[in-house]
């Protein structure tokens, strides 16, 4: 059994998908400490300019973790996203089918950050048709410990491999998992190419880019871009 974990991120891009298609058990890890100007509160769309930023504003205080982090909902930021979204894909192909699901969510109230970004994780999974079970770390008592935390997930959720990020490498205590006799597997993620607004390809945005623009041609594409290396 493979078990990928992430931190959840708000309308985050393939490779991100592409860890939750490859695993059996994928696990949202909203117990460590946030981190302002990442991923967890904003992501890029294609814009004719090159690409922009969709940012929810988020009241938080160091050292807060994910979980206790809160949208500053003071700010029209669901309506500046929307708006975004209307101008610069309304002429994608797919917009029409898409859309109006994440009209829906963003005219909802949400208090917690963890909450929204659970939601377009769903939903972005939903419109991919990738259906790998989602969990919280919240469910488990973990280590503090950035492996041990990990391979507590890992032992606790039965699975015997960890996919990790490419970016794992640096920060991995791979003798921890090898004393727990799991196998760690890294992710190499090559972006793939394909149709999009605004003339020469924009890698890097947020997977409803690749939906609005190709539609049911967006998981064969998204899974395209997917390798593995064992250590």
């Amino acid at each position: 059994m493979i078990v990928s974990v992430h931190q959840p991120q708000y309308l985050p891009w393939l490779g991100y998908f592409d860890k939750i298609d490859r695993a059996d058990l994928f696990v949202l890890l909203d117990t460590v400490q946030y981190k302002k100007n990442e991923y967890q509160n904003r992501n890029r769309i294609r814009s004719a300019t090159g690409w922009q930023w969709l940012t929810v504003p988020v009241k938080y205080r160091f050292p807060q973790r994910i979980y206790e982090v809160t949208v500053n909902n003071d700010a029209n930021w669901a309506h500046k996203h929307r708006q975004a979204l209307l101008s610069n894909y309304a002429k994608a192909p797919h917009f029409d089918t898409f859309f109006p699901a994440y009209e829906e969510f963003l005219s909802q109230p949400w208090d917690r950050l963890t909450d929204l970004n659970t939601r377009t994780v769903h939903l972005l999974m939903e419109h991919l048709g990738i259906h790998t079970p989602v969990r919280s770390a919240n469910e488990w008592h973990l280590s503090e410990d950035p492996t041990g935390r990990l391979v507590d997930i890992c032992l606790q959720s039965g699975a015997d491999t960890y996919l990790s990020g490419a970016g794992g490498r640096e920060y991995l205590d791979l003798d921890q998992f090898k004393k727990a006799d799991i196998r760690v597997v890294f992710q190499e993620y090559e972006h793939p190419v394909y149709p999009q607004l605004f003339g020469a390809f924009e890698p890097y945005m947020s997977a409803g880019d690749l939906l609005f623009n190709a539609g049911p041609d967006s998981l064969d594409i998204l899974r395209s871009g997917g390798q593995e290396t064992c250590l």
